[in-house]
């Protein structure tokens, strides 16, 4: 073997064993995804919102569960809201992220479900404006630590 294929193969085998390597050195791994929404009530609004909550908010995320897409979806009451903070947190934590075709498949059984589109579905969100304000909306995945 001559030696430029010896340098080529001794380099290519340095390179993979350091990648293994580096990536057990690691003191993580990448865990779920989690959304967070900070919502302020509107005043007047709490129990109309916490219906819609209680409603097709829950039986999306309990279907998306049911589906193997949610982990678990948490509502979070702010204790002692200052003002401009949130009043409620809605926390959903995801098995992963979703490549867009699955995400269009799940979507149509959530149309299904729900009975609605895309359409009505929009029209709904916006009537929810009289509710509520999204103060804040954030996206994280977790790092597991070893």
């Amino acid at each position: 073997m001559n030696n430029i294929k010896m340098a080529f193969l001794t380099g290519m085998l340095a390179l993979s064993m350091s990648t293994a390597t580096n990536a057990q050195e690691s003191s993580y791994s990448y865990g779920t995804v989690w959304e967070a929404h900070g919502i302020r009530i509107l005043p007047g609004q709490f129990e109309n919102y916490m219906d819609h909550l209680s409603g097709s908010w829950k039986q999306v995320y309990d279907f998306a569960k049911k589906e193997g897409h949610v982990i678990d979806y948490h509502v979070l009451a702010t204790n002692n809201a200052r003002k401009g903070e949130a009043d409620i947190m809605l926390v959903i934590e995801y098995k992963d992220y979703m490549k867009t075709a699955e995400y269009q498949d799940f979507q149509k059984k959530i149309d299904e479900l729900l009975a609605t589109n895309e359409r009505k579905a929009d029209k709904e969100f916006g009537e929810r404006a009289t509710m509520r304000e999204t103060l804040s909306s954030m996206q994280f995945q977790e790092l597991d630590l070893k």
